[in-house]
């Protein structure tokens, strides 16, 4: 009797391994492409607003998985270079598109910025992902007409490309000193929420 239910008790746990890795395999992944804003740059580990995504789509849709492929001082030009792998290796369902910001500090062409943009874009609806497009905005450093380009070209590309927008990534804290690191760039810990539920928004309507 105790070796059959020994035996009982191993098959049980075979079968749940098995439930399990189907499941992971099957888990639909949301890649998020972008730079330190949402590398986690400055934050200890698990507080950036991709790993918190991972955890309420844990809890609310865990058919979903996220792979942060973000990498500080990312542009959109270094981003071009990568996208092709990055579909490649993680056959992303969603993309989450958030470049743009390193451009816009260095004072680059925001024509190329706007093509490279437009060459991630297409290259993820290739692949058959949906695309989220992340929005930012820049102090008017460079002047009022490249600050308002900047900003238009996220919202422009949208509409053309018919992807889902988030208009600003920093919405609703980012005139609030408190919520940046000392570099007065990078958000902190306690930011990392209100990201995650601004990009939420956009993000809710994609999953099935």
């Amino acid at each position: 009797m105790l070796i059959r239910l020994r035996f009982l008790f191993v098959g049980l746990i075979l079968v749940l391994s098995g439930a399990l890795a189907a499941n992971a395999a099957s888990a639909a992944t949301i890649l998020v492409f972008g730079d330190s804003l949402s590398a986690g740059y400055g934050l200890a580990r698990g507080e950036d607003w991709p790993q918190l995504l991972a955890r309420r789509l844990r809890e609310k849709h865990p058919d979903y998985t996220v792979a942060n492929a973000s990498i500080s001082g990312e542009t959109t030009l270094g981003g071009v270079s990568r996208i092709d792998n990055a579909l490649r290796t993680h056959r992303p369902a969603i993309v989450i598109l958030a470049l743009g910001a390193n451009d816009a500090l260095r004072g680059s062409d925001l024509d190329a910025m706007r093509r490279n943009l437009a060459k991630m874009i297409d290259a993820a609806q290739r692949a058959k992902s949906r695309v989220i497009l992340v929005g930012m905005q820049i102090p008017p450093n460079y002047g009022q007409t490249y600050t308002e380009k900047f900003q238009d070209t996220f919202r422009d590309l949208a509409k053309t490309k018919r992807v889902a927008l988030v208009p600003f990534l920093l919405d609703g804290f980012a005139d609030k000193r408190d919520y940046f690191l000392p570099d007065n760039l990078h958000p902190t810990a306690a930011a990392q929420p209100v990201i995650l539920d601004t990009v939420w928004k956009a993000l809710t309507p994609l999953l099935k």
